[in-house]
């Protein structure tokens, strides 16, 4: 997976060429020669002797960077003028702001945004409290809340290390749905600490997205939090997660010819994300969950389990099996990856039952590499954005909010999150399904609008509304 070149490590080369034949394609030999990919030329300038040109070059990884630079500068006749990491380039300041929505052109508009005319705002909120849903940022505003504890497959990085990942959550809530989203990372590690925080912020937001707090702190905050606020507060490393996944499955399960109730399911990662995606699989039907983690299957008979843990063992494992991941996934119909990079192999996939199902979703590398079990799974989805079928979040937490705030809902409950699930995996035209398109792209303009209603019907239908 590491020799992939991948956007993620993509270089802008401003280089100065001699303006004679062939020069254009030397270069190109020389950055193909060293494994990378031109994805983009980006115009030329000509000035007579020479011409000036930028190239956007994928790259597997920083190494891989220096790589490419050197074997542009060992290509006579080119010099490089600007080398730039694109990643890092789009990072610069952060990448979002605040910008207003009301004109202040006059002294009218000031005395309407400002006082004196604010103050009947403001007493109109004191008089009725839920008035600041509908006169305040609280009507699209999300908070997204983490401690760094548990980011991406990285780790406890910490709050600082975190912002860019709650950053570019703010984007995507924006740009998918039209949410109003801003990163709150907070300096602590504590579970009590993270919910006196977020419970003194609640008049500020409309609702919560907690991301990337490690389990089972992540259990306690969510539970506590759904109790005591009056505003939706969703988990997204879990459910958001969760509905992904029941999208993908009921759409993988059509093209395999099998039926929900009748699968063995194993679950590699027993986590946040692990615990919420079995939660709805049996939820939806699935009867055989068996669930591992690093000392293999859990089962009642271990007596090292957390609480979290403890449940999962009582609720899953209908069939006891003990053993490490390996040894429990032969005769699988499923398997979910939650957890790290290359924890099997392929004869693990062909001990599976036939056409079998591999979701390998760990991120940044998979639990299994796609290209070595082409042949062998009838359906493989990744969490990795340059593979077929990716398993994204995107694709269901700005659609799922969008249509919490737009029904007033002060909670989302699980009715909301299957409705979501059913939502994404409908867009995906019977027509056009296939083992390589199970899941629609999170660029399909449908998918938000599509979970928006999904959710809110079943809001407004689980009678969780304010208004």
């Amino acid at each position: 997976m590491a020799d992939t070149p991948t956007p993620a490590y993509s270089v802008r080369i401003r280089v100065r060429m001699q303006n004679e034949p062939g020069m254009l394609g030397r270069l190109a030999i020389a950055i193909g020669e060293v494994g990378a990919n031109i994805s983009a030329l980006q115009g030329f300038e000509v000035k007579t002797d020479t011409l000036d040109d930028d190239l956007v070059v994928n790259c597997s990884s920083e190494a891989h960077q220096d790589q490419v630079r050197a074997a542009v500068e060992g290509v006579e006749g080119v010099e490089i003028l600007e080398f730039e990491d694109r990643t890092y380039k789009m990072h610069e300041g952060g990448k979002i702001e605040v910008l207003p929505l009301a004109p202040v052109r006059d002294v009218e508009d000031l005395s309407m945004a400002y006082t004196p005319g604010v103050a009947r705002i403001c007493l109109e909120i004191a008089k009725n409290p839920a008035a600041a849903h509908e006169y305040t940022i609280q009507k699209n505003t999300v908070a997204i809340v983490s401690d760094g504890s548990a980011v991406l497959g990285l780790g406890d990085i910490g709050p600082a290390a975190a912002m860019p990942v709650m950053e570019g959550k703010a984007l995507l809530f924006k740009h998918f749905a039209g949410v109003d989203a801003f990163p709150i990372c907070i300096r602590t590690n504590s579970p009590e600490e993270i919910i006196e925080t977020v419970l003194r912020l609640e008049p500020t937001f409309g609702g919560i997205n907690l991301e990337d707090i490690a389990a089972p702190g992540a259990f306690e905050v969510e539970e506590r939090l759904d109790a005591e606020m009056d505003i939706p507060v969703f988990h997204d490393d879990q459910h958001g997660t969760a509905i992904v996944t029941l999208a993908a499955l009921e759409n993988a399960l059509k093209i395999v010819g099998k039926d929900i109730g009748s699968l063995k399911v194993v679950v590699a990662g027993v986590g946040a994300a692990g615990v919420a995606v079995s939660k709805i699989l049996m939820n939806a039907g699935v009867q055989n969950v068996i669930g591992c983690d690093r000392q293999g299957a859990v089962h009642t008979g271990r007596s090292d389990l957390n609480a979290s843990k403890r449940w999962f063992a009582e609720n899953t494992n209908p069939e006891k099996l003990t053993g490490l991941l390996t040894e429990v996934m032969p005769g699988a119909d499923v398997f979910i990856g939650l957890s790290g990079p290359n924890l099997i192999g392929r004869d693990d996939v062909v001990a599976m039952a036939k056409d079998p199902v591999v979701f390998a979703m760990a991120n940044p590398d998979p639990e299994i590499r796609p290209e070595l079990i082409q042949d062998v799974a009838a359906v493989i989805a990744t969490g990795r954005s340059d593979f077929p079928n990716q398993i994204n979040n995107v694709l269901a937490f700005p659609g799922i909010f969008r249509g919490a705030l737009d029904a007033g809902a002060t909670r989302i409950t699980e009715n909301m999150k299957v409705a979501a699930a059913r939502a994404i995996a409908a867009t995906v035209p019977p027509a056009e399904l296939a083992p390589d398109r199970i899941i629609p792209s999170v660029f399909n303009p449908e998918v938000a609008p599509s979970v928006a209603r999904a959710s809110a019907d079943a809001a407004r239908a689980d009678g969780v509304c304010r208004h």
